[in-house]
């Protein structure tokens, strides 16, 4: 059954989505239908929710709609209660690296304060603020492009550009996919460090199941198409969180738990 999303009056909505349909072949193929998904604003803490779900069920759909990027064919996209627009665009972080190759990490990650305006002295503080805070201090001068950086620096080029543009959502692409293993953990471990700093509202789709109760509060797990979410797990876990979380017992239990909803409903 699809989860119901039910408005707590006492908290404002960060991310609302209401009676979503995605169709393409003209309405032949349905990839989402009365789609409903609601995010509210946890003052001073935020919330980590981390969407799961087969491959084509429409999971980077979702963040794309949140970003501006597509529109549904039908049904209502809003962000702190607006329809999607250049006053409330939220950035995005892509598995594939997105940073402009021919700009410094610096100039990229001010580049969204350039759009609104910012003075330049300003925008380059606020900017330097955020690589420092992702570890790349002392890179700010090099073009944002492989080899001059690593995959894992890319990203956190794309992370600091997000965190600047937005701190209060950060939308998230399977963004460390890509990254070795080594390189991985230090991104997950820098993401809880930041979730921790802005208490941002973030949405982040993953296959990974460790990872998702790693650095999730909520896992919200979507069917094969047309699309719903059908099961939402809460993550009993401490809100800081450490790699020695992942050898505690319940950390394991909950990962056997959600890899097991995940089996029943990619097979049903």
């Amino acid at each position: 059954m699809p989860v119901n999303f039910t408005d707590n009056k006492d908290l404002p909505n960060i991310i609302s989505l209401k009676n979503i349909e995605q169709t393409y072949d003209n309405g032949r193929i349905h990839v989402l239908k009365d789609f409903n998904f609601l995010v509210e604003d946890k003052p001073m803490q935020g919330q980590f929710v981390v969407i799961l779900g087969a491959s084509g069920c429409g999971k980077s759909t979702i963040l794309r709609y949140i970003a501006g990027l597509q529109e549904p064919t039908s049904g209502e996209v809003l962000v702190n209660d607006k329809k999607v627009g250049a006053d409330n665009r939220v950035s995005m972080v892509f598995q594939q690296y997105s940073s402009l190759p021919w700009m410094t990490v610096l100039d990229n990650v001010a580049l969204s304060l350039q759009y609104q305006s910012v003075p330049l002295k300003e925008r380059r503080e606020r900017a330097m603020e955020m690589i420092q805070l992702v570890g790349l201090e002392g890179h700010e001068k090099k073009y944002a492009q492989y080899p001059n950086l690593s995959g894992g620096q890319l990203q956190r080029v794309a992370i600091a550009r997000s965190l600047v543009a937005n701190p209060s959502i950060l939308l998230m692409d399977e963004p460390f996919g890509a990254l070795d293993i080594n390189t991985r953990l230090q991104m997950q471990d820098l993401l809880t460090k930041i979730w921790l700093k802005f208490n941002p509202t973030i949405i982040f789709v993953t296959h990974d199941i460790s990872e998702a109760v790693y650095l999730g509060d909520d896992i919200y797990i979507m069917k094969r198409p047309p699309s719903k979410i059908v099961e939402h797990i809460s993550v009993d876990l401490p809100f800081e969180r450490t790699r020695a979380t992942k050898r505690e017992a319940r950390f394991i239990e909950l990962v056997h738990e959600v890899e097991d909803v995940m089996v029943k409903v990619v097979n049903e």
